[in-house]
């Protein structure tokens, strides 16, 4: 990864409504020294786009079709250490930030920002700086004060990955072909899952998503 460059800072946007997309890219580039060099809607692209484009900062949502925003991090990441990433997403559940930033992101912006605070996200993390909306530090602080914390906590982010896929409604072999594993490793996966979280059923997997935000019932 580049240092900024002197001529401004070159953004990746990532995310499935073409609407959001065209927005914030009216957004970024009025700002004079934010310029979208690349668009994608879902992770395989991403990962292209950051190959083609090496941008200074990626912008992505988590909830996309198929493999998350949170795949998306980890293989970039994985290609480049050094990348920033700044996820730009409505959700603000705990483990969901926590498992971004363990992935691998510098920063994360709910969608009910003012638009200068992703532009002012989107700076910092240019810089090399972590970032975050003023609810999603709030979220955290009131995160790190709870006695119990959250069950999902024992979980890692390829496991958050593949329930969040499973909960969605995706069978073993969609999310094996999604995240580039074989339908045994999900399967394994699927069992630990159920294991950690103490779990017995399906359907309380999926009620335990839904309960801390993973998905919707």
């Amino acid at each position: 990864m580049n240092e900024v460059a002197a001529t401004g800072i070159s953004v990746l946007l990532v995310d499935d409504h073409p609407i959001v997309r065209q927005g914030y890219r009216r957004v970024l580039e009025s700002q004079g020294d934010l310029h979208v060099v690349a668009e994608a809607d879902n992770a395989a692209d991403a990962y292209g786009a950051f190959k083609a484009h090496d941008p200074d900062v990626v912008v992505l949502d988590i909830s996309m079709p198929g493999a998350s925003g949170l795949e998306a991090i980890r293989n970039i990441r994985a290609r480049s250490p050094r990348a920033r990433i700044l996820v730009f997403t409505m959700h603000n559940e705990a483990v969901l930030v926590k498992s971004a930033f363990g992935a691998g992101a510098s920063g994360f912006v709910t969608k009910s920002s003012e638009p200068s605070a992703v532009v002012n996200a989107i700076r910092s993390v240019a810089r090399g700086e972590r970032a975050m909306s003023d609810d999603i530090a709030h979220v955290l602080a009131e995160d790190s004060l709870s006695p119990t914390g959250s069950v999902l906590d024992q979980l890692g982010e390829r496991e958050i990955e593949i329930l969040r896929q499973f909960a969605g409604g995706a069978t073993t072999e969609e999310i094996a072909a999604h995240l580039n594993l074989s339908v045994k490793t999900v399967q394994n996966y699927h069992y630990l899952i159920k294991s950690k979280t103490g779990a017995r059923t399906d359907a309380q997997l999926v009620r335990l998503a839904a309960t801390c935000g993973l998905t919707r019932i």
